[in-house]
Protein backbone atom coordinates (compact mmCIF):
# COMPACT_ATOMS: atom_id res chain seq x y z
CA UNK A 1 0.00 0.00 0.00
CA UNK A 2 1.27 3.47 -1.39
CA UNK A 3 0.68 6.43 1.31
CA UNK A 4 -1.75 7.81 -0.97
CA UNK A 5 -3.84 4.53 -1.53
CA UNK A 6 -3.67 5.05 2.62
CA UNK A 7 -5.06 8.24 2.16
CA UNK A 8 -7.65 7.12 0.34
CA UNK A 9 -8.58 3.97 2.53
CA UNK A 10 -9.21 6.43 5.44
CA UNK A 11 -10.92 8.97 3.75
CA UNK A 12 -8.22 11.73 3.86
CA UNK A 13 -6.92 14.51 1.19
CA UNK A 14 -3.26 13.20 0.35
CA UNK A 15 -3.24 16.05 -2.17
CA UNK A 16 -4.17 18.74 0.49
CA UNK A 17 -1.67 17.44 2.45
CA UNK A 18 0.98 16.86 0.26
CA UNK A 19 0.62 20.70 -1.01
CA UNK A 20 1.19 21.79 2.75
CA UNK A 21 3.83 19.90 3.45
CA UNK A 22 5.75 19.12 0.65
CA UNK A 23 7.15 15.72 1.07
CA UNK A 24 6.32 12.56 1.49
CA UNK A 25 8.63 11.52 3.78
CA UNK A 26 7.49 14.25 6.20
CA UNK A 27 3.76 13.27 6.12
CA UNK A 28 4.49 9.59 6.65
CA UNK A 29 6.57 10.19 9.29
CA UNK A 30 3.66 11.77 10.87
CA UNK A 31 1.15 9.65 9.91
CA UNK A 32 3.05 6.86 11.49
CA UNK A 33 3.47 8.89 14.90
CA UNK A 34 -0.71 9.26 14.57
CA UNK A 35 -1.00 6.07 16.28
CA UNK A 36 1.14 6.80 19.18
CA UNK A 37 -0.40 9.97 20.33
CA UNK A 38 -2.69 9.17 23.68
CA UNK A 39 -5.29 11.95 22.84
CA UNK A 40 -7.79 9.45 21.50
CA UNK A 41 -7.28 7.04 24.50
CA UNK A 42 -7.61 10.42 26.94
CA UNK A 43 -11.00 10.85 25.24
CA UNK A 44 -12.36 7.83 25.38
CA UNK A 45 -11.52 7.62 29.17
CA UNK A 46 -12.94 11.40 30.21
CA UNK A 47 -15.94 10.46 28.20
CA UNK A 48 -16.12 7.13 29.97
CA UNK A 49 -16.07 9.16 33.24
CA UNK A 50 -18.38 11.69 32.44
CA UNK A 51 -15.15 14.20 32.51
CA UNK A 52 -16.40 17.06 29.74
CA UNK A 53 -13.47 19.40 30.31
CA UNK A 54 -10.80 16.40 30.08
CA UNK A 55 -12.88 15.18 26.66
CA UNK A 56 -13.28 18.57 25.24
CA UNK A 57 -9.25 18.96 25.15
CA UNK A 58 -8.99 15.92 23.81
CA UNK A 59 -11.10 15.69 21.44
CA UNK A 60 -9.77 19.64 20.61
CA UNK A 61 -6.18 17.85 19.96
CA UNK A 62 -7.51 14.90 17.43
CA UNK A 63 -9.35 17.36 15.65
CA UNK A 64 -6.09 19.85 15.42
CA UNK A 65 -3.77 16.41 14.42
CA UNK A 66 -6.58 15.36 11.45
CA UNK A 67 -6.20 18.84 9.90
CA UNK A 68 -2.65 19.04 9.94
CA UNK A 69 -2.46 15.67 8.49
CA UNK A 70 -5.63 16.05 6.16
CA UNK A 71 -7.70 13.19 7.83
CA UNK A 72 -10.90 14.56 6.27
CA UNK A 73 -13.14 11.90 7.83
CA UNK A 74 -12.01 11.53 11.42
CA UNK A 75 -10.97 15.51 11.72
CA UNK A 76 -14.68 16.52 10.56
CA UNK A 77 -16.40 13.63 13.13
CA UNK A 78 -13.71 14.98 15.75
CA UNK A 79 -14.85 18.73 15.60
CA UNK A 80 -18.29 17.52 15.64
CA UNK A 81 -17.52 15.87 19.04
CA UNK A 82 -15.42 19.14 20.01
CA UNK A 83 -18.44 21.66 19.57
CA UNK A 84 -20.63 19.67 20.78
CA UNK A 85 -18.43 19.06 24.67
CA UNK A 86 -17.94 22.98 23.77
CA UNK A 87 -21.42 23.00 24.77
CA UNK A 88 -21.70 20.63 27.81
CA UNK A 89 -21.78 17.73 26.05
CA UNK A 90 -24.76 15.26 26.75
CA UNK A 91 -26.42 12.76 24.32
CA UNK A 92 -25.76 14.25 21.42
CA UNK A 93 -21.81 13.89 22.63
CA UNK A 94 -22.26 10.03 23.04
CA UNK A 95 -23.82 9.39 19.99
CA UNK A 96 -21.18 11.45 18.37
CA UNK A 97 -18.30 9.59 20.06
CA UNK A 98 -19.70 6.61 18.33
CA UNK A 99 -18.79 8.35 15.33
CA UNK A 100 -15.74 9.30 15.96
CA UNK A 101 -14.77 5.72 17.64
CA UNK A 102 -15.51 4.51 14.04
CA UNK A 103 -13.85 7.22 12.43
CA UNK A 104 -10.68 6.53 14.51
CA UNK A 105 -10.90 3.01 13.74
CA UNK A 106 -11.18 3.05 9.96
CA UNK A 107 -8.00 5.48 10.30
CA UNK A 108 -5.76 3.46 12.37
CA UNK A 109 -6.93 0.07 10.43
CA UNK A 110 -5.59 2.14 7.08
CA UNK A 111 -1.99 3.10 8.95
CA UNK A 112 -1.12 0.30 10.25
CA UNK A 113 -1.88 -1.51 6.54
CA UNK A 114 0.24 0.87 5.36
CA UNK A 115 3.09 0.41 7.98
CA UNK A 116 2.97 -3.35 7.43
CA UNK A 117 1.54 -4.25 10.83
Amino acid sequence: MTLQECYEAMGSDYTGVLGRLRSERLIQKFVLKFLDDPSYALLCQSMADGDAETAFRASHTIKGVCQNLGFTKLGQSSHDLTEALRSGGGPEAEALLERVKADYAETADAIRRYAGQ
